[in-house]
């Protein structure tokens, strides 16, 4: 489901790529030139940002073509003030010491209020507002302090989101301000059963706070509300019996905090009618502030990493810097490593230690998907 992603997206990513207009579009069976060597989010080949966060390895010139991922680090985050927000994603070089957060798309502000707040904003004209971690999580528990929409067709998001379109979900429609809708898909794989929760009896999303949780551990996938579990999902019920293969997110993610919209007329029927219908652009909250809004208090990070990686990296969790992937596994489980290399564009590669690997050889075969705010969910629903 496409139907956020604005008619001038290409011709801007061709841009960004130096490639003039002629952008060259890739996945794992037409990966990138050597010209134009990384395979970013959006499904276009390009260099340097491209190169980052959301570049694709499998779909990219070489593995090591994506520059590593910024390792985890225990954290909260708080917005009193937007310092450690860059607000133009494609100045990013690839130091996590020296930005906490990215601006993908779209507007935010700082409320100033209770200590600062946040807001991430919606326009007819933006498309919506995406905000990415500069740090990749593999595994722990993050945990976001959030007032979502209270709109029609307007979807608040916080959610995990690997390079290779692993994916865990909390998303909620300003229709249904007394619940929010847990998910999870494995390598953008869009399963015949859908993977999504509704969990319900909330006090209004919109008017009070909720500390929402996604921990995510090696062998299982729990959802929290104010501290609560209200889903837990076992790494092994995920197993396809026929084929082996474990579809559940296994790979490197950073977390993503969205507001878009699902109610416009480019959207799938069904992805209008979940979000609750149609956006209306002449409701008095829009014709007032200029814009549809959600607000974040704080997010907190607690690393989990994997022990066995940790251990055959032959080194300290201390010293450790970046994920990078090594491999294509087996099972449907990537090879990676934990290392030093540096995640700087124009940093100094050090040496590769001893590989940490997941699993052994498997051909990955998984369609890159090319959206703005295309999340496995959305594609799901338009089907």
């Amino acid at each position: 489901m496409l139907s956020v992603l604005s008619v001038g997206l290409p011709i801007l990513v061709a841009i960004l790529a130096g490639e003039g207009v002629k952008a060259t579009s890739c996945n794992v069976t037409s990966p990138c030139p050597l010209s134009a060597p990384c395979c970013s989010e959006y499904g276009f080949c390009g260099k340097g940002h491209f190169c980052l966060g959301g570049c694709n390895p499998f779909s990219s010139r070489a593995l090591d073509s994506c520059k590593p991922a910024p390792v985890c680090k225990d954290a909260e985050y708080v917005f009193t003030d937007d310092s450690r927000i860059l607000s133009n994603a494609t100045f990013f070089e690839g130091d996590a010491t020296e930005y906490d957060w990215v601006l993908d798309q779209g507007n935010i502000f700082n409320t100033n209020n209770t200590g600062g707040e946040l807001a991430l904003t919606l326009t007819e004209k933006n498309g919506g507002t995406k905000l990415s971690s500069t740090r990749y999580v593999h595994y722990g528990t993050i945990t976001a302090r959030l007032k979502t929409s209270r709109w029609n067709g307007v979807i608040t998001a916080f959610i995990t989101m690997s390079d290779i379109k692993d994916e865990i979900d909390w998303e909620f429609a300003g229709s249904a301000t007394n619940e929010g809708q847990s998910n999870f898909f494995w390598q953008g794989f869009i399963p015949e059963k859908n993977n999504g929760g509704t969990h319900g009896d909330l006090s209004n999303t919109f008017s009070n706070y909720h500390d929402f949780t996604i921990d995510w551990q090696p062998d299982t996938l729990s959802w929290a509300i104010d501290g609560k579990v209200v889903r837990t999902v076992k790494r092994s019920d995920t197993i396809d019996s026929a084929t082996g293969i474990v579809r559940y997110p296994t790979t490197p993610s950073r977390i993503q905090l969205s507001i878009w919209p699902a109610g416009i007329p480019s959207s799938a029927a069904g992805t209008v009618a979940w979000a609750g219908g149609m956006i209306d652009w002449n409701d008095p909250d829009y014709k007032a502030a200029g814009h549809f809004y959600a607000l974040v208090k704080s997010v907190s990070v607690k690393c989990s990493n994997s022990p066995a990686l940790v251990a055959s990296s032959n080194s300290t969790a201390a010293n450790i810097t970046s994920y990078v992937y090594t491999g294509n596994g087996t099972n449907g489980v990537p090879a990676l490593a934990y290392t030093n290399r540096s995640t700087d564009l124009n940093g100094v590669r050090r040496s590769l230690s001893i590989l940490g690997v997941e699993g052994g050889k498997w051909q990955l075969a998984v369609l890159g998907l090319t959206g703005l705010f295309v999340t496995a969910s959305q594609v799901a629903l338009g089907l």
